[in-house]
């Protein structure tokens, strides 16, 4: 039992080198084993599927869904460029969307590719385009970060163990598929909320680093966040949660502000 105990941790530690990669705002280190254009095209299909079984709640035409699509393209604008200045253009080749959702939901995410959902229950809360930008930035940051993939990766690590050495590629499309359903369903349990809480903190340094970039005062992001602890009744126990509570999260980007404010063009 040991020696198999031993050959299976030598195969994991072998996986994690090979497939070790480096975020691109951040430069976290991550452990990436499958091409990030599968996550992507895999991805589009469930934001396609998304509108199509949410047509009606699509919001078009209005100043609200204006506001989104123009936040949402400055902020890519400025993403595109600044990739491009680190020469991995080709590698964050995305197709980007932005739609806002008839929602009460106090939410908006952002899949791999590019793929972005408002929801009309946080406009309220983001009150102007830098609370937008601010809540936008952090999501399309998860994206150009990687976190999906990195967790996908993981993933396929827990799940299929010495298959992905050298063998990702050969993996069913139907095991590729079960994994994204996955994440994007159910997701993790308590066990990876830690790694959840970390991809929470780059994503909100890197998305304070895309809305400067854009022409949003990070300082905004602080009357974003206050805003968003009044409007809520109560926390749940920060060690529960995939996000850091919302005093944890303000103290925290109060500390970044001064670095980014170095990209901040208004």
């Amino acid at each position: 039992m040991k020696r198999i105990f031993k050959y299976t941790a030598m195969l994991m530690l072998g996986a994690s080198i090979a497939g070790c990669a480096t975020s691109a705002i951040t430069g976290r280190k991550y452990l990436k084993l499958v091409d990030s254009q599968q996550i992507n095209d895999q991805a589009a299909l469930a934001y396609k599927d998304f509108l199509s079984k949410n047509n009606s709640k699509v919001v078009t035409g209005t100043a609200a869904a204006t506001q989104v699509k123009r936040v949402g393209s400055n902020i890519a604008v400025a993403a595109n460029q600044y990739l491009k200045q680190l020469g991995l253009a080709d590698k964050f080749n995305f197709n980007w969307e932005f739609n806002l959702i008839e929602s009460p939901d106090v939410n908006a995410w952002c899949m791999p590719g590019g793929k972005v959902a408002v929801y009309t229950g946080i406009l309220p809360v983001a009150k102007n385009d830098a609370g937008l930008a601010t809540v936008m930035g952090h999501e399309i940051a998860h994206a150009i970060e990687e976190h999906s993939v990195s967790q996908y990766s993981n993933a396929m690590a827990a799940q299929y163990g010495a298959q992905i050495l050298g063998a990702a590629g050969a993996m069913s499309n139907s095991k590729y598929i079960g994994i994204f359903n996955q994440l994007y369903g159910i997701g993790y349990q308590v066990g990876s909320l830690r790694f959840s809480r970390n991809d929470e903190l780059a994503a909100d340094k890197a998305g304070l680093i895309l809305m400067a970039m854009a022409g949003y005062d990070p300082n905004e992001s602080i009357k974003f966040w206050e805003r968003m602890a009044q409007g809520k009744s109560g926390n749940p126990p920060e060690w529960l949660s995939t996000h850091p509570s919302d005093a944890r999260r303000i103290a925290q980007l109060q500390a970044m502000i001064p670095e980014v404010m170095k990209y901040y063009k208004k």
